[in-house]
């Protein structure tokens, strides 16, 4: 990666490096719901930026990740996975080192080894990495050659299935991911992992790992897809008749009166996408929110409302003693 290509995640994000986590969540939550591409349909632009501030916040939400990416800058993804020039990890100390002065990592890992070239698409931004135990492998054999990457997708690309085009070194492949991945799930390209060093037309096979961006709306528990809703008082004491926004589109969504807050309401056959078929539930959690601001009338009706209370959710904490 060249230093041009240096991404200031902090910046992304309209934050300095001393914030918080909760201001960095805060932030990313205000930027992902002027950008999200539902909110801007067809604007190439928004979307870029949206898949920026998702990228930025991927990282600086993460602990682990936000202390290497402090550290190494631009380079914070390829020294995710130091290794050895056998394909095993390495214990080099990179602290102290003047990253900045190397035109890739691979400059850097060169001068490190005192040798020339590297491992072919190793240092990529796919986090390609070959999986330890090439070395003693057998003529003609592919144990250890299998490679590894990681591959962000948002969640609409993971519902419906996308095909990926990804550079590993100097060649670049179309993947098809089918619809359903989650966090986590693993696929499997043939045939494009890391060469053999007996034999170049052997070769191992690439395993993707799926990772989805953060959702300003939906969120995964399990295999349901999961989503906050604010309402009203009002509609919390009387009931409603709601829109709730799921992977198909809008639907409306039946308040019972009396619900409090906290509380889960099931929309059957809405969730995520089953890898045999068939959908998932989405669980939406209600939470009751009061206005910060009141018209005049509204004050007038909320004191009226207080004056005239029958109902007193308190009442059995009267006798509560140690």
């Amino acid at each position: 990666m060249a230093a041009t290509d240096y991404k200031d995640y902090y910046a992304a994000l309209g934050v300095n490096k001393s914030v918080d986590a909760d201001e960095i969540k805060k932030a990313y939550r205000k930027l992902a719901r002027k950008y999200h591409p539902d909110m801007n349909p067809g604007d190439r632009q928004a979307e870029n930026q949206f898949k920026q501030i998702s990228e930025a916040y991927e990282v600086l939400s993460d602990p682990d990740k936000r202390r290497k990416y402090d550290q190494f800058g631009q380079y914070w993804k390829q020294a995710e996975q130091p290794r050895s020039p056998y394909g095993g990890s390495s214990n080099v100390d990179f602290d102290g080192v003047e990253f900045g002065r190397y035109g890739s990592f691979d400059e850097f890992i060169n001068e490190l080894l005192g040798r020339m070239g590297s491992d072919p698409g190793y240092g990529s931004s796919n986090r390609y990495r070959t999986s330890p135990g090439t070395t003693g492998a057998p003529p003609g054999s592919t144990a250890g050659l299998d490679s590894e990457a990681l591959l962000t997708l948002t969640l609409g690309e993971a519902f419906n299935g996308v095909q990926k085009r990804l550079s590993l070194g100097k060649e670049v492949i179309d993947v098809r991911i089918p619809a359903g991945a989650k966090p986590g799930s693993r696929v499997r390209v043939r045939g494009k992992g890391s060469y053999s060093p007996h034999y170049t037309t052997q070769r191992g096979d690439l395993y993707l790992t799926v990772e989805i961006a953060p959702h300003p709306f939906f969120q995964f528990d399990g295999d349901n897809l999961v989503c906050e809703l604010p309402i009203t008082p009002d509609e919390a004491v009387l009931g409603a008749a709601i829109a709730v926004p799921t992977p198909d589109g809008l639907v409306t969504m039946n308040i019972p009166a009396g619900i409090r807050s906290g509380q889960s309401l099931r929309l059957r056959g809405k969730g995520w996408t089953k890898p045999k078929g068939g959908r998932g539930d989405q669980m939406v959690r209600v939470v009751i929110t009061p206005p910060k601001e009141l018209s005049e009338i509204e004050r007038e009706y909320y004191e009226k409302i207080r004056d005239n209370r029958t109902h007193d959710p308190r009442s059995h904490l009267k006798d509560i003693q140690l």
